[in-house]
C-alpha cells in the first residue's frame, strides 16, 4: 500500500481579499484536510490586480511586480501553513498556486494568471504546480471552472442530486448529478460588483453580513435591466470575470436610472445574484435537493436569506455542515489538482469547460 501523500494548495480570487492555503493528505482516493492559513491583500495589490483587468500604462511589469508581491503572501501563508501542521517542506509533494486572473478570454483563446511559480519553487523548496486552465482553453474549453471535480469528490453521493455554489467575486455552480453525471459553470457576479459599490461609496471593504444592502429597496426595473444582460440567458459551457462584470458595466447598467439611491443598488446588486444563481439552478438542475455553499460570500447573511427565498423548498447549506470550512474549498481543490497533474491524471472535465477531451492540468516547476 503507498503511504499517504501531502499535497498544499494557495488560492486568490476575484474578490481579491485573502491569499488561502491549505495543507492536504490524500490517500487514493480519500483525502483530509491538515491545516488552513491566510494572509490578507494589501490594499494597493487589490488595486493593482483590479486596474490589471483593463489596458494601461506599462502593465507588463506591474503586472511582474504584482507576480512577486503576491508570491511573498504565498510563501508567507504557506510557511505559517507548515508550521502550524508540524511538516517540513520536503514532506510535501507539490504546491498548487492558482496565481490571480487577471484576464479571462478563452473566446479569444487565452486566459491569464498572475503567478511567479519559479520563484515561489525556489523559495519554499517544494514542487510547484501553476497554470491550471490554459491546457482546458487550448484544447477549446473555457478554462472554468475547474472545481466541479473536486466538489464531486468532497461532497457528491450517490442517487442524490445536489448543487455546490461557490460565491466567492463570481459566483459558479458545481451541479453533481445522482447518476455520476457533472455539469459546471459560472453564473455571473457573486461579491464583487456588492464589494466594489461599498467601497466606493462607504469606504469599506466589503458590506459586512450584508447589512446595508437589507437595509434598501430592490429596484426592480434597474434588476431587470441587469437581468437583461446575454450572459444570464448563455447555456454552459460558460465562464465569466471581472473582464465583463466590473464598475464599467455597473455604470453603463446605471446610466438609465440616473439618481439611484446607491443603498437600493447595493440592494439590487444582491438580488442580482440571488436571481441569477436560482435561475441557473432552475433551468440545469430542477431536482436539486440540496445546494452547499462555499467561498468567502457565506458571510453575507443577506445574499444568503435572498437565495433562500429564491430557491423556496432546496435548503441552502453552508459547506461546513458537509466537513470542510466554505474559506477553505477552492485552496484544497488546487490541491487536489496538483496531485492529478503529479500523477499525470486528468483535471477537467469536458462537460464543464467544452474542452475536446480530458487533459492533464497545469506546469510543473520541480523543487
Amino acid at each position: 500500500m503507498a503511504a499517504p501523500r501531502l499535497f498544499a494548495g494557495l488560492m486568490s480570487g476575484t474578490s481579491l481579499d485573502a491569499v488561502d492555503a491549505v495543507l492536504l493528505e490524500l490517500d487514493g482516493s480519500r483525502w483530509r484536510l491538515l491545516g488552513h492559513a491566510q494572509r490578507a491583500m494589501p490594499a494597493s495589490l487589490r488595486f493593482t490586480f483590479e486596474a490589471l483587468n483593463h489596458s494601461g500604462e506599462d502593465e507588463l511589469h506591474r503586472a511582474q511586480r504584482a507576480a512577486a508581491e503576491l508570491n511573498t503572501l504565498y510563501c508567507e501563508a504557506l510557511r505559517e501553513l507548515l508550521r502550524g501542521a508540524a511538516v517540513l517542506p520536503r514532506q510535501v509533494c507539490a504546491v498548487g498556486a492558482h496565481g490571480q486572473t487577471v484576464r479571462h478570454r478563452p473566446d479569444l483563446g487565452y486566459t491569464l494568471q498572475v503567478c511567479a511559480p519559479a520563484a515561489l519553487a525556489e523559495a519554499c523548496g517544494i514542487t510547484v504546480v501553476a497554470d491550471f486552465r490554459s491546457r482546458d482553453v487550448a484544447a477549446g474549453g473555457q478554462g472554468a471552472p475547474l472545481v466541479p471535480a473536486f466538489h464531486r469528490a468532497a461532497f457528491g453521493r450517490a442517487g442524490v442530486d445536489l448543487a455546490v455554489l461557490n460565491l466567492g467575486g463570481i459566483a459558479n455552480l458545481s451541479l453533481l448529478f445522482g447518476d455520476g453525471r457533472i455539469l459546471g459553470f459560472d453564473c455571473g457576479p457573486g461579491n464583487a460588483l456588492l464589494d466594489g459599490w461599498v467601497r466606493r461609496h462607504r469606504g469599506l471593504a466589503y458590506d459586512e453580513g450584508g447589512a446595508w444592502a437589507a437595509s434598501a429597496t430592490v429596484l426592480p426595473d434597474v434588476l431587470r435591466h441587469m437581468l437583461g444582460d446575454a450572459y444570464f440567458a448563455a447555456a454552459p459551457p460558460k465562464s465569466t470575470g471581472r473582464d465583463h462584470f466590473d464598475s464599467a458595466w455597473l455604470e453603463h447598467m446605471l446610466q438609465p436610472f440616473a439618481g439611484a439611491d446607491p443603498g437600493d443598488v447595493q440592494a439590487t446588486l444582491a438580488q442580482l445574484s440571488a436571481c441569477s444563481i436560482a435561475a441557473d439552478l432552475r433551468r440545469w438542475m430542477p431536482g436539486a435537493r440540496e445546494v452547499v455553499v462555499c467561498g468567502g460570500g457565506v458571510g453575507n447573511l443577506d445574499l444568503l436569506r435572498r437565495l433562500e427565498q429564491q430557491l423556496g423548498d432546496c435548503p441552502v447549506v453552508s459547506s461546513v455542515q458537509r466537513g470542510i470550512d466554505p474559506q477553505h474549498v477552492e485552496a484544497a481543490a488546487f490541491a487536489w489538482l496538483a496531485a492529478r497533474a503529479i500523477d499525470a491524471r486528468p483535471g477537467n472535465v469536458p462537460a464543464v469547460t467544452g474542452a475536446r477531451g480530458e487533459r492533464v492540468l497545469g506546469a510543473i516547476y520541480p523543487a
